[in-house]
């Protein structure tokens, strides 16, 4: 999940303020302590959290409750204005001419994933209809070009490099005069990692910037950073304006008080996320979304965005047939795949409340993750007809397919009972909901078939 360590600390200064009988000036001193420690133990500026947690204690002391509404109510919702206060009360997108020629320089320390990151913004703007490419002006790091040829040609998006380039700033000019020749709408211009310390390589950023009169400076931040990012923000603000920020590896091992000490520091929005290695892994920030799942309120808008970007969103005659009872398994093999395009089951989960609040056995979506990929394997191996018509798969069928996908006959048949249930509950839901009978549509009997 995004940022569990904090998500996780904060949710435990929730459930001590639930838990008090009465909530007094003691118990507001003891959660805003609680509410300190979540925050310096996900590595967010001190001098931050003391600012954070003084004026949430003065406001939940002094400040009137409105009407019908409890202190601890009043508490949580003011934890959550001041937080989506420090990331920005709304989502700002990154914004462009249709016809006419950005350029956007990412910057940011070595390691931060710079590379990835521009290879993904380049991806998720072509995916929506922009004309994107990418320029390679990091000449510093041996491998830079290759790594951000690969991930363009991944993604079939244009990129402008030289192997053997020595001249960042000449190179970056030549990419992007020939890219706007060729009316690019976006154009991301990858440079070389700099460290705060490195006074040199801030000033050739800065030389950079002014020489291809960047439209828009993105800094990328590691979501692992910690402390650090604030000094780091700082350092690179105060070289070159940033624009923007995209903070990278928010995908469960993050502290992320980096991401928010960072936001401080340059007063600049955070407009994308990466939530993963491979390139589709981005997520368009919204604060308040973003506050809320922190809170386990859950972000069901998000979800709902994530399924119609994977695809995996059932339709709408799909999904009366399932209602029905008619779903083949050859329906549930393409919905698996769609799900399986959306990412770590753990990431699905934190958009919803029930599984915001809810502490997920470690390991258990790794087997469940696993368990899908084998009943692919599993359905890659039957027929088409097999597929259609799961009914007429006995015990030699069962075999040859268990063989045939490098599995047990017991796992293809947990396969086919999960289905059959699945049919079942479908039918059952369906009854429920209203839906018209179809004469002959009773699935395959009251049972399972014998295997």
């Amino acid at each position: 999940m995004v940022l569990e360590k904090l998500s996780s600390g904060l949710k435990r200064a929730f459930e001590k303020l639930t838990r008090a009988s009465f909530v007094d000036e003691k118990v507001v001193k003891e959660f805003v302590l609680e509410l300190q420690r979540a925050l310096l133990q996900a590595d967010v500026n001190v001098e931050l959290v003391f600012e954070l947690s003084e004026r949430i204690e003065k406001r939940a002391l002094s400040e009137k409750l409105p009407p019908g509404v409890t202190r601890r109510q009043y508490i949580v919702k003011m934890v959550y204005d001041e937080l989506t206060e420090v990331l920005g009360k709304k989502s700002v997108p990154l914004e462009f001419s249709p016809g006419k020629s950005k350029i956007i320089m990412l910057v940011g320390i070595q390691g931060s994933g710079k590379t990835t990151t521009a290879a993904k913004l380049a991806r998720y703007f072509k995916k929506r209809g922009v004309k994107t490419g990418l320029v390679c002006a990091d000449t510093f790091r041996p491998g830079a070009f290759e790594q951000l040829n690969q991930l363009a040609d991944s993604a079939g998006i244009p990129i402008y490099g030289h192997l053997d380039a020595k001249k960042p700033v000449s190179l970056a000019r030549k990419g992007i005069a020939q890219f706007k020749q060729g009316g690019y709408e976006l154009i991301f211009v990858d440079t070389a990692g700099r460290h705060k310390e490195e006074k040199g390589l801030l000033r050739e950023m800065k030389n950079i910037a002014n020489a291809i009169k960047a439209d828009e400076i993105i800094l990328v931040i590691d979501g692992t950073l910690g402390q650090q990012a604030y000094a780091q923000a700082k350092a690179f603000h105060e070289a070159t304006e940033i624009g923007s920020i995209f903070v990278t590896k928010l995908d469960g091992s993050a502290r992320g008080g980096g991401a928010i000490s960072a936001v401080a520091a340059t007063g600049a929005p955070i407009k994308f996320v990466g939530t993963g290695e491979k390139i589709e892994d981005i997520e368009p920030f919204n604060p308040p979304r973003f506050v809320g799942r922190l809170l386990g309120m859950g972000d069901l808008k998000s979800l709902l965005e994530q399924i119609k970007e994977a695809e995996a969103e059932p339709e709408r005659e799909l999904a009366k047939a399932i209602l029905r009872g008619k779903f083949s398994l050859q329906d549930m093999y393409d919905q698996i795949k769609k799900t399986r395009k959306m990412g770590p089951l753990r990431k699905l989960f934190s958009f919803l409340p029930s599984f915001g609040s809810l502490k997920m056995p470690n390991g258990i979506e790794d087997i469940a993750e696993e368990k899908m990929d084998k009943w692919v394997y599993i359905m890659d191996s039957m027929t088409i007809e097999e597929k259609e018509n799961p009914k007429m798969i006995k015990k030699s069928r069962l075999n040859r397919i268990a063989r045939g996908s490098g599995t047990d006959p017991r796992e293809a048949k947990e396969l086919l009972n999960n289905y059959f249930t699945m049919l079942k509950m479908f039918k059952r839901f369906g009854k429920r909901r209203g839906l018209p009978r179809i004469p002959g549509l009773q699935a395959f009997g009251k049972q399972p078939p014998e295997f």
